[in-house]
């Protein structure tokens, strides 16, 4: 037990360390205009090189991937049905069926779905 609390302390300094060391030697001594510009062909840009970026798409894109990852986490709930107890797996299944249910209501409720607007 002691020699785990030991490699945990040794693990949690050289992670320290090393971080320290990452955020000084990252740092950048000196701010140029010209090297913090985009670059074309040696001439200052015409326009902006940043284009908008809509937040909507955006926000339906980070919904998506939750959604997705929740459905990852159901096709094991099937499997586990075999090596569990019954009433177990039913009130586990349909209460987090019920948090992903609220959620897409709460999502759809405030809006977020909706394509356009």
């Amino acid at each position: 037990m002691f020699i785990l609390l030991i490699n945990s302390i040794i693990i949690i300094l050289i992670s320290i360390i090393l971080m320290i060391l990452a955020s000084i030697l990252s740092k950048k001594s000196f701010s140029d205009r010209e090297k913090n510009s985009p670059f074309e062909c040696g001439f200052d840009p015409k326009c902006s090189a940043r284009l908008p970026f809509s937040l909507h798409f955006f926000l339906i894109a980070i919904i998506f991937l939750i959604f997705d990852i929740e459905i990852a986490l159901l096709f094991p709930i099937i499997i586990i049905l075999n090596y569990s107890n019954l009433m177990m797996w039913i009130y586990v299944t349909s209460y987090f069926i019920m948090i992903l249910l609220l959620g897409l209501y709460h999502e759809w409720n405030q809006g977020a779905l909706e394509w356009t607007k």
